[in-house]
């Protein structure tokens, strides 16, 4: 039989085609004649795609050993009767290779009888796949120009290219190509072949299925990426760019565009979740149980049955005054509570759906609050007049810890009178992946060398085991002065960026210290996942549970350690001591951009009561309820609650707190949205409510610990769930309503002027310029 094979990966390479020349040589053993068209490099991806108007220019591949890249290309072909095999390289698509193929190249060796497309390298299940195959591409042509056709494809499962394993895989292709060219079905025009890589394939089952119908749910299939190699006509723009007068703004409704670049980085992980949770039968659901899968095709793209009769158009959509919502909070705690605040100031004057996709027109009124993972941002981007989300797309500047440090540092570095310097501790950023490479993120970490440099002096040394040999004085007097010089170290708290609700935070004052904490993580870790696995992250349990995603074990910041904090006396007996307490601040940011503080704020207590660093248990230090056991009860209580008396401090403290945390707050925010713009870009139809934890020192100096996305509220607890209540019926009264009902806005700054707002504070109100 005279086989053209063609494919998509180009010709052999250990590193992008392995297998092509494997399936040749198999081909070529079972007697049948094999003419061989391949792109000149790599066009996986690409479909049935033709380049219009390009010219194209073949080259000749002289195939060398088998899995070897020592085959050559020339530019002129063998002369005839050489006797050496030689291929054709095309620079141009699989589908160009089909057609050159047929009809142009090796008309002395018969009419090609089949066109075997592939081995494809990666396997070409399900529709996700199938529809941008460029290996089911060149077959889709060879079909449409009258040819049968085999797509093929090896699913491997290791990129260790066994030749064993790829032999018996090309052996059992071949034994199935000449079963299906034997009795190749009237109804079919292609048979999409995916063949695992395993061992013992050849003794696996053959089945036929259907292909799976599946769809990215993740997003882009790209990345946005820095700009890179520009040529000298963009440097030039760029220039003149800068050189442009400050402070000139676009013409009204005129929209810019940031100049950026895109990588391709699809997520693999939707197709996976698709088989695994399919029924039996499909072709992914095969090759991941170990079978090669035959799934016959049409060269066609086929309706749905199912659809006849007249289409009836949705109704216009409802005026202003009625809106549209989806409420589909994370937890259960909140959901009754937003219905609450909803049905209090929007008077029945909204419609419960269960998602955007069934808005009775895309210019309703729409309303989402939902997990960020579930908010249709296109749908938000496409519609800015209509529809209003409970988060911003990009906020990585406020919620992520390192990106937060580089915006406080680039604004108070801009602005040396903010307030932020003497309310944000500046860290160090660390980036390792394994405790290995702790010497190489430490290279520039100086404040971190000259603090354990200090400690080092203070612990002893050489100078304090003399110490210990002097007569003059006792063992007591020398064990109180090593002691002092104990409590007196500098101590830093480490915090993984990526990780919230507390987990992995630790102290240490040492680099020894430092060290064991990133070794005792490695030692907890679960082995690696598979290459093919795409379940959670695993978890390195740590000291008290409060485990730490490995995905989370790259980005970090260690910062000075606040100490001592304010304690206020422990409200019973039973408490054993004061407790260290952070306080959690709920901000509302609506628009581009204007900034709330909620006046009722919350004090979260360790479990324990507080002893200086390194001489208690870490819980301690740890105010986070969400790595406390229990009810949590007495560790979460009104802030304004607390007594108002403290030895330390004057009878108003508690006001000069909220003071402090409203300009802090305020500085935060112009600082991401000034300094990090590029991390931080609200959206003049979005809103979204933050959880900023601050922690008050003994004397009353209120410091910014982190910024919280989509808080965890339910660890409030069921006996101030009023205080989450009251929170969301601000943001519907401030945020919501006059948005949807521009009316209501003027009746609530006229309400306020009169009475002042004694819930929601407003700290910011700046116009970045985006409509």
């Amino acid at each position: 039989m005279h086989i053209l094979v063609i494919n998509d990966d180009g010709p052999p390479s250990t590193q992008s085609s392995p297998y092509v020349h494997s399936l040749v040589v198999q081909l070529q053993t079972a007697g049948h004649t094999v003419s061989v068209v391949l792109p000149h490099t790599q066009r996986s991806w690409i479909g049935k795609a033709h380049i219009v108007g390009a010219t194209i220019t073949p080259t000749y591949f002289r195939p060398g050993t088998l899995h070897a890249d020592d085959g050559t290309t020339h530019a002129r072909p063998l002369p005839p009767g050489s006797g050496q095999e030689e291929w054709i390289l095309v620079d141009g698509t699989p589908a160009s290779c089909a057609q050159i193929g047929l009809h142009h190249f090796f008309r002395d060796r018969g009419p090609v009888e089949l066109v075997v497309s592939g081995p494809n390298y990666g396997r070409n299940t399900t529709a996700v796949f199938g529809l941008s195959s460029g290996t089911l591409g060149g077959a889709l042509e060879a079909a449409v120009c009258g040819t049968r056709a085999i797509a093929l494809s090896y699913a491997f499962f290791s990129q260790n290219h066994d030749p064993e394993i790829i032999a018996g895989a090309s052996r059992i292709s071949v034994r199935l190509i000449e079963h299906l060219a034997a009795t190749f079905a009237d109804s079919v025009d292609v048979y999409s072949v995916n063949v695992p890589l395993v061992p013992g394939v050849e003794g696996n089952k053959v089945v036929y299925t259907h292909m799976l119908q599946n769809y990215w749910t993740s997003g882009s299939s790209f990345a946005e990426a820095d700009v890179e190699d520009e040529g000298p006509v963009e440097r030039e723009a760029a220039i003149r760019e800068a050189e442009a007068p400050a402070g000139q703004e676009a013409r009204a409704g005129e929209a810019g565009h940031r100049h950026r670049q895109f990588t391709w980085a699809p997520r693999f992980a939707d197709v996976y979740k698709s088989v695994e949770g399919s029924a039996p039968g499909n072709d992914g659901r095969a090759v991941q149980e170990g079978f090669t899968s035959v799934t016959p095709l049409q060269a066609n793209f086929m309706h749905a049955p199912g659809f006849a009769g007249e289409i009836r158009l949705p109704l216009p959509p409802p005026p202003r005054e009625m809106i549209y919502a989806v409420v589909a909070p994370e937890d259960d705690y909140l959901h009754p509570l937003l219905l609450s605040a909803l049905e209090k100031y929007l008077n029945g004057r909204y419609t419960l759906l269960p998602s955007p996709s069934s808005l009775p027109h895309l210019s309703s009124p729409l309303l989402q609050i939902s997990a960020y993972e579930a908010l249709s941002f296109p749908h938000i981007l496409a519609h800015p007049a209509t529809s209003l989300a409970n988060s911003y797309v990009i906020r990585k500047a406020l919620i992520r810890k390192h990106f937060l440090a580089d915006a406080v540092h680039a604004w108070v570095t801009k602005n040396p009178g903010s307030a932020l310097r003497g309310h944000f501790k500046q860290g160090v950023a660390l980036e390792l992946d394994y405790a290995e490479f702790l010497d190489e993120a430490l290279l520039e970490a100086y404040e971190l060398h000259e603090s354990f440099a200090r400690n080092e002096a203070r612990g002893g040394g050489e100078r304090g085991n003399e110490e210990y040999g002097n007569k003059e004085k006792g063992f007591e007097e020398l064990e109180e002065e090593a002691n002092d010089r104990e409590r007196s170290k500098e101590w830093w708290i480490l915090k993984p960026s990526m990780a919230d609700r507390g987990q992995g935070i630790r102290l240490f004052s040492s680099e020894a210290e430092l060290r064991g904490i990133f070794e005792g993580w490695e030692e907890d870790l679960p082995p690696s996942p598979s290459a093919s696995d795409d379940g959670d992250d695993g978890v390195a349990k740590g000291e008290g549970g409060d485990g730490i995603m490995t995905s989370q074990l790259r980005h970090f910041v260690a910062q000075p350690y606040i100490h001592p904090p304010l304690l206020t006396p422990p409200s019973s007996e039973g408490e054993g001591g004061p407790k260290k307490f952070h306080v959690r601040t709920y901000v509302l940011a609506a628009g581009a951009l204007r900034v709330w503080v909620y006046r009722e704020m919350l004090a979260l207590f360790a479990s324990a009561p507080y002893t200086a660093p390194g001489e208690g248990p870490l819980s301690a230090h740890l105010t986070n309820t969400c790595l406390q056991d229990g009810s949590h009860e007495g560790s979460v209580k009104r802030f304004w609650a607390l007594p108002s008396s403290l030895p330390s401090l004057p009878p108003t403290w508690k006001e000069g707190v909220f003071a402090q945390i409203c300009n802090t707050t305020s500085e935060t925010f112009l600082a991401a949205a000034r300094g990090g713009a590029a991390h931080f870009q609200p959206l003049p139809n979005a809103f979204e409510v933050f959880g900023l934890d601050f922690l008050v020192d003994s004397k009353g100096l209120v410091w910014l610990l982190e910024v919280n996305a989509f808080p965890d509220y339910k660890q409030t607890g069921e006996e101030l769930r009023e205080v989450v209540g009251g929170l969301w019926e601000g943001v519907v009264q401030t945020a919501v309503l006059p948005f949807f009902f521009p009316a209501e806005e003027e009746k609530r700054e006229k309400r306020e002027g009169e009475k002042g707002n004694d819930r929601m504070v407003q700290v910011l109100d700046i116009d970045l310029g985006l409509r």
